[in-house]
């Protein structure tokens, strides 16, 4: 059977990154990179393909926990510890991203941070981003964690972990696992205390995001702040 090594030489993902450039490549191809070899009948490009298929795309690929992939043909602990390093990789550069100066002159890197982190989640869990005066990122904090649809939410907590870091103003985020990202009566109540108490100790409530499938839910956009 053909093997990439067979292809015409622009058509193979490094000679190709080589000449054009990694932003050329599709995910496919980068997918093929990371994992090197294919699986017997498969050459890697079409074995990535089938992959990102299973998956619907990098981002599901990445955020699969490790019991799916050890599932899939070809996909040992090895390649699923190498996928898990993308992944924190990709985490940690948003983070610092949002650390520098204009981290959050750009609110959707501020979405793609927290979907990052907590798309993946099975569980409910409950997200303080702490954040200086300046508003730039000081810690990333996941405070309570719940059942698969609902997380305990102490304003008491919230206040005092703000305090033990000086926080200047705070963004909030949640997921919620079933995958819909629309606010609940209840997301509105506790965000409304959230709000209050930490206007008490003078401390800006920038936002809450709710985390779904589809595409984060900002409460400063709807008009629920």
């Amino acid at each position: 059977m053909p093997t990439v090594k067979d292809w015409p030489v622009a058509e193979r993902p490094r000679e190709k990154m080589a000449e054009l450039g990694v932003a050329t490549l599709t995910d496919a191809e980068l997918l093929a990179i990371l994992l090197g070899t294919g699986v017997k009948g498969k050459d890697v490009v079409t074995y990535s393909r089938d992959l990102l298929s299973h998956y619907e795309g990098i981002g599901g690929l990445l955020a699969a926990p490790a019991e799916s992939l050890l599932q899939q043909t070809g996909i040992g602990p090895a390649r699923v510890m190498q996928l898990q390093v993308v992944m924190e990789i990709s985490r940690r550069y948003l983070a610092w991203q949002l650390r520098r100066d204009d981290g959050f002159t750009q609110p959707s890197m501020v979405r793609d941070y927290l979907t990052a982190q907590l798309r993946h989640q099975e569980r409910e869990v409950f997200v303080v981003l702490l954040l200086d005066s300046q508003h730039r990122l000081l810690k990333y904090v996941e405070l309570f964690q719940g059942t698969i649809n609902a997380a305990p939410v102490y304003p008491r907590e919230v206040v005092k972990l703000v305090l033990q870091c000086n926080a200047a103003a705070v963004i909030l985020a949640h997921n919620h696992p079933s995958g819909v990202a629309e606010p609940s009566q209840a997301d509105q109540r506790v965000t409304e205390r959230l709000k209050r108490a930490l206007a008490m100790i003078d401390v800006a409530l920038l936002d809450h995001f709710i985390i779904g499938a589809g595409s984060p839910v900002s409460f400063a956009e709807r008009g629920l702040l």
